[in-house]
């Protein structure tokens, strides 16, 4: 199975909840937030491989180029602009969709490889953590996604998705059997749920709820899975304590109060999504 976590918004406490429920029900953990990667701060994995991710960008070979034009008017991207002397690449908008070597009558235009970031695979006890790194000053997170997920460990895996609804997260939710949406109980996390919720439901994902960071005032996320026929799988209350272990990188599991939630939304998940 594997088991995507999402939220609608930053912030909600999506990868401490997803690293440890990666710990305690021994699935592997595979972080998919590449622009900013922190599950291994606390699951710690060693022996760390590393892979190159690469994408291809045009390259115009002058001598055979006559300035046609061609290739820029069918660039979507506007990665390549022609000028009176020659063509100019800017490869970081490159999609390598290849129109323009297909349009390219002279033959002037070939293929080239740069990379854009890495995947790191290691060990965390018994599970395997992975997670992809994009290369500052990079924007397109979704080849190392790709690339990343393409072969996913044998057996249950944990998903954690980028935050809010981007393209990022719709390339991991195509990977994902079940799904799991972290909030939290305020006016911004429940209008970011509801985004997040919609675009599960268009995937046809059957998933459930978790409610992080809650004071026990307040119904609003509870009412609205309540009229909107949602799983509600658990919450996490807000604790000092908690704060103070995730700041140092520690596990919230290791607190009896903590590890009697965690073990009844993996209850739920099994169970109700």
């Amino acid at each position: 199975m594997n088991l995507c976590i999402l939220s609608g918004k930053g912030g909600t406490g999506k990868t401490t909840v997803s690293t440890n429920l990666a710990a305690l029900m021994g699935y592997h953990y595979i972080d998919c937030d590449v622009e900013e990667p922190n599950g291994f701060i606390f699951l710690k994995p060693t022996d760390i491989e590393t892979q190159d991710v690469c994408v291809q960008y045009p390259v115009v070979d002058e001598s055979k180029c006559t300035l046609c034009k061609a290739c820029a008017k069918a660039c979507q991207f506007h990665a390549l602009v022609t000028s009176r002397k020659n063509v100019m690449v800017f490869d970081k908008l490159c999609h390598a969709c290849g129109a323009c070597m297909i349009v390219c009558e002279p033959d002037a235009i070939s293929y080239g490889q740069r990379r854009i970031g890495r995947v790191e695979s290691g060990r965390s006890g018994n599970i395997l953590a992975r997670r992809g790194i994009l290369d500052v000053g990079e924007h397109m997170g979704v080849p190392i996604i790709k690339q990343m997920l393409g072969e996913l460990p044998k057996g249950n895996n944990i998903l954690d998705c980028p935050p809010g609804t981007s393209c990022n997260v719709v390339n991991t939710i195509a990977h994902a059997d079940k799904a799991m949406l972290v909030t939290e109980p305020s006016v911004f996390g429940l209008h970011d749920l509801k985004l997040a919720v919609k675009l599960l439901r268009m995937r046809g994902l059957p998933f459930g709820v978790v409610i992080n960071k809650h004071t026990g005032e307040g119904r609003m996320i509870e009412d609205y899975c309540a009229e909107e026929g949602i799983a509600l799988l658990g919450s996490l209350p807000f604790r000092r304590e908690a704060a103070a272990a995730y700041s140092t990188g520690g596990m919230l599991i290791g607190m009896s109060e903590y590890r009697a939630a965690f073990e009844k939304i993996a209850a739920g998940i099994l169970e109700v999504v």
